[in-house]
């Protein structure tokens, strides 16, 4: 059985939490600087951490990430060294062990400040932005499309990308603005191809990849950006059953949507309003979220992780 871990307290460097990953700074020992990212088991809805989560959520992460960035590997150069936490200096034999499969040892880069999302299914904030004005992110798209549907072509929205709050779209021409033209036409034809790939690869295993979103960054010496941060997991995308997907309703799902869905009952009952504190999750919705996740893995894999 998993270790829930919440939070970590290393003996490293410039620890800095987002809303569910620890980062700290590591020096390598031929004197490289490199990033060290742990996926704790927080949970984070609508921009807020909740008050638990399930234990082992991280590692399932870690894992779906590791598999992509390798099964990627021959396409787009990426930030992942190692998921072995021995290969981290300076490091416990009991701090190896909390963060044994839920550790990323990476590349230390710039990080590009715009997010790439890629949309190939209606949903979410875009099926809302549909319903008002025919439209996702100031792309028009055919009348009479419904919640869930595939789209024509596969959609590139960028957003700001904001340390606290909420991230906002932006257009392709806010994006150049701030990234240079060059370097948004290349996120938009990565973010894509990287999106369609997976995309068919995951429909053949029973998942339908609705959409997903991307980081960039640069290394010291270079200004073409690599992948970096996690890829096509349950946090950073939309995973559906392939044979379950009916457009026309809300979807079930291998992600955090199940999560979403329980916190709406919560607003609409009026015991939580979206703002902090987040409240905590019943152990059915942690345990039926954990399940969701270690499927999504198994289809994506073919293999079982055992926890």
């Amino acid at each position: 059985m998993a270790t829930l871990v919440m939070e970590t307290d290393l003996g490293l460097p410039n620890k800095r939490s987002g809303k569910v990953r620890d980062l700290y700074d590591v020096e390598l020992p031929d004197g490289e600087q490199a990033l060290l990212i742990i996926a704790t088991d927080r949970v984070s809805a609508f921009d807020i951490v909740l008050g638990n989560g399930p234990a082992g959520k991280g590692v399932v992460l870690t894992q779906i990430s590791k598999f992509w960035f390798d099964h990627f590997a021959g396409v787009i150069d990426h930030h992942l060294i190692s998921t072995d936490p021995a290969d981290v200096p300076g490091l416990t034999a009991v701090e190896q062990a909390q963060l044994a499969g839920r550790m990323m040892l990476c590349r230390r880069t710039r990080v590009l400040p715009v997010e790439c999302i890629a949309r190939g299914y209606l949903a979410g904030s875009g099926w809302k932005d549909y319903q008002r004005d025919g439209s996702v992110c100031g792309i028009d798209l055919p009348p009479g499309l419904l919640n869930g549907d595939r789209l024509p072509r596969p959609l590139f929205t960028p957003s700001t990308k904001a340390d606290t709050g909420h991230d906002e779209n932006i257009s392709f021409e806010q994006g150049a603005a701030i990234v240079g033209d060059e370097t948004m036409a290349w996120l938009q034809e990565k973010t894509l191809r990287l999106y369609g790939l997976a995309r068919d690869y995951a429909f053949e295993r029973g998942i339908v990849l609705a959409d997903t979103k991307f980081e960039f960054g640069t290394l010291e010496n270079s200004l073409e950006p690599i992948l970096i941060d996690e890829i096509f997991t349950p946090d950073s995308s939309r995973f559906w059953p392939a044979d379950r997907w009916q457009p026309g309703a809300e979807q079930p799902s291998f992600d955090k949507q199940y999560v979403r869905n329980y916190l709406e009952t919560l607003v609409a009952a009026g015991r939580w309003n979206k703002t902090p504190p987040g409240p905590a999750l019943p152990d059915a919705v942690l345990e039926n979220t954990l399940s969701r996740y270690l499927e999504a893995y198994r289809r994506l894999t073919g293999a079982e992780l055992a926890l």
